[in-house]
């Protein structure tokens, strides 16, 4: 069975997030893949990957994965975050950072650290339970 990888960026870090997965389409390609919203579809339309889609992240997208996260059927998480602009649902993203973290689920908040977990999750690392 395929990996689960969640591909996330705020708004300023959408360009950021397609860019990179561009660069990294070949390894990808090998991942079941979910986003939210917006993100989802950005990147399938600019990279033509498979993507499943789930709500934008205000709408619930934040939540949906944090229950994936919850229920160990997501590998990797890797969300670009954007430091330097309040959101208006931080607190969903607060919450999906802790589950995370409590699950001990692979995070990347940026390209250096989603190059480890993409490398860490290719090289057969973080087998789902």
């Amino acid at each position: 069975m395929p990996k689960r990888l969640a591909l996330v960026a705020h708004d300023a870090k959408k360009d950021a997030l397609v860019t990179w997965a561009k660069a990294k389409r070949s390894d990808l390609e090998g991942f079941d893949l979910y986003a939210t919203g917006t993100t989802g579809g950005r990147l399938a339309d600019d990279t033509g990957l498979s993507v499943s889609k789930l709500l934008s992240g205000p709408y619930g997208g934040d939540a949906q994965l944090g229950a994936m996260i919850a229920e160990c059927t997501l590998d990797g998480l890797v969300f670009f975050i954007d430091p330097m602009t309040a959101v208006p649902h931080d607190v969903d993203v607060k919450s999906l950072l802790r589950l995370a973290i409590l699950y001990d689920t692979p995070l990347a908040v940026n390209e250096t650290t989603a190059d480890a977990v993409l490398f860490a999750l290719c090289a057969g690392g973080a087998d789902a339970d």
